[in-house]
């Protein structure tokens, strides 16, 4: 009987606290747990009753719905494409564990996204997250009134008197680069230089930016070296996104917490930061100094540099934060490496690709003469223009982005689609939670919108009015494109990339013949860097070498 008593009682008043703990933390667990369980169904039982429940493609993956094979396939625009064609113009597809997306391809319901963008319509958390992790709070990671305060205090930096003071910049760049590459032509054996182009394109925006937007020369073009394009070049030198690094955000699409945990690639993302960081710190520190002057001169000051110091001021009516001047400028010298750069090394493989093309915006630029002045290159080069913004409807630079609904919402349509049940409807209700996506890569390329030819590389269609389809002319952008977004968040940057593009490609195409090096046929992949880059097959990193020679 003692033994049986001893065996039913704890040895000690500790021993019996310590199990009472365990079973209290479980039982807490346990109630999170059916807390966080009641929480989802209820969500998603509201969101079934309050979405219009559209047609889709089928789920193929238990876990990741259809989203592997989106992030797999070579062509995603191509697939999205193709669900439009077969659901209607919107249409909802499977997404990681359970997860539904709604997918737009309505030129008016597009329209009605985007007015509305930065407060009905918000980044994933996702989104933000990564986004904060690779260049702080700056305008790309605020939302509503807060992105509104900072857009109107940049705003006045990209005006077009701006941008005009601006364009001997780009021509400088562009000359430095003329200069280069007529000293490989003059020492190559035949007149013919293999020149990676794609490495001098990031070279002249890097320096571009830094001239224009914050008075310091980065001397990439000089050959300087500059720790900027050190990390940089690591993310496009490390370009095949491996299948864990696939999954990995695959599964933080769902549960965004998971971007805390170390990868190469999340490392790279804050070493980027940090250095980009370094360097705004270092250029706001010199720029306060050189800017101590008067007050009538501070007053004038339309430089991007001199208006974020200025609305540093604790006077400033749309005052920024020392955190948000120096994540404006992390944004600036990210999206002046990145973007214009691909998207110059597209014009360059795509002349190079047609040689017509590449003859013709010759002729017009040496029969018109004289470098062209900022008014000149909008208005007085028509088929460079048509060729720029060719370049810019199939090669955007953010192929495509998702949206989270922080409030139910009726969105309208221009031609009705059939529900999940077989109604027609012309509107379509999104719920509170809803991920919206819009694929800006195929409403670009679609051949519902711009016709049976919008795959192809066709400057003339800008060049009259009917090149332009009717439905094409329904989509509200810049030009009828996506490229630039639309609505207020809108890229601020848009009329300085049009002109450094227009600037750099009337130097260079002025002055020399490309060709792609191994023939015309050269097969194009896309890369991961930072953003998706050009790289011709076979080649490392992002190299992209074309043969170069000079116009005589």
């Amino acid at each position: 009987m003692k033994a049986l008593l001893t065996i039913a009682i704890p040895g000690s008043p500790s021993s019996l606290w310590t199990t009472i703990r365990s079973v209290d933390a479980f039982n807490v667990a346990c109630s999170f747990a059916a807390l966080w369980t009641f929480v989802k169904v209820i969500r998603a039982l509201r969101w079934r009753l309050r979405t219009t429940q559209l047609r889709g493609p089928p789920r193929t993956s238990f876990i990741y719905g259809v989203l592997n094979d989106l992030i797999s396939s070579k062509d995603s625009a191509t697939m999205y494409e193709h669900w439009a064609q077969e659901y209607g113009v919107v249409y909802m597809i499977p997404s990681v564990f359970g997860q539904t997306r709604i997918v737009l391809t309505d030129p008016r319901a597009i329209a009605h996204f985007y007015a509305r963008e930065s407060w009905t319509y918000v980044q994933t958390p996702l989104s933000q997250a990564l986004t904060e992790n690779m260049i702080g709070r700056g305008i790309i990671w605020s939302r509503g009134e807060s992105h509104r305060r900072q857009r109107k205090a940049l705003t006045p930096a990209f005006s077009n008197a701006a941008i005009r003071k601006l364009t001997s910049v780009f021509y400088d760049s562009a000359y430095k680069v003329k200069s280069a590459w007529d000293t490989d032509v003059e020492s190559s054996k035949d007149g013919n230089a293999i020149i990676e182009v794609q490495n001098w394109m990031n070279h002249v925006s890097l320096d571009t930016i830094g001239i224009a937007g914050f008075s310091h020369d980065f001397g990439s073009l000089d050959g300087k070296h500059a720790s900027v394009t050190e990390v940089f070049d690591t993310f496009g030198n490390n370009s095949q996104a491996s299948a864990i690094n696939q999954l990995f955000f695959l599964f933080a699409s769902a549960f965004p917490i998971i971007v805390k945990i170390p990868t190469k690639r999340t490392t790279l993302a804050k070493k980027l930061n940090v250095t980009i960081g370094e360097i705004s710190n270092d250029l706001l520190l010199r720029s306060r100094r050189e800017k101590d002057v008067d007050m009538k001169e501070a007053e004038e000051e339309k430089s991007v540099i001199g208006l974020l110091i200025k609305a540093e001021g604790q006077e400033a009516e749309l005052h920024m934060s020392e955190e948000e001047v120096l994540a404006q400028m992390k944004v600036l010298l990210l999206a002046g490496y990145e973007t214009t750069s691909i998207t110059l090394t597209w014009a360059l493989i795509e002349l190079s690709r047609h040689p017509d093309v590449q003859t013709r915006v010759r002729e017009e630029l040496l029969a018109f003469g004289p470098d062209p002045t900022y008014d000149q290159l909008k208005a007085n080069l028509p088929y460079l223009d048509a060729v720029v913004h060719e370049i810019l409807r199939l090669y955007p630079a953010i192929s495509e982005f998702t949206r989270l609904a922080r409030e139910d919402d009726v969105i309208p349509l221009s031609e009705p689609v059939c529900t999940e049940s077989g109604k027609m409807t012309d509107s379509i209700s999104i719920a509170k939670g809803s991920l919206m996506v819009i694929s800006i890569r195929a409403i670009n390329r679609s051949l519902a919108i711009w016709g049976p030819d919008a795959k192809e590389f066709k400057p003339d269609r800008w060049l009259t009015e009917d090149g332009i389809s009717g439905k094409a002319k329904e989509v509200q952008g810049h030009r009828h494109l996506l490229t630039f977004v639309d609505g207020p968040r809108t890229c601020l940057g848009k009329d300085f990339a049009i002109t450094e593009m227009r600037v750099v490609l009337s130097v260079l195409v002025k002055n020399f013949v490309f060709e792609m090096r191994d023939g015309p046929d050269t097969q194009v992949e896309i890369a991961r860097g930072i953003l998706p880059r050009p790289r011709v097959v076979g080649e490392d990193g992002i190299g992209v070498p074309l043969r170069v020679r000079r116009y005589e």
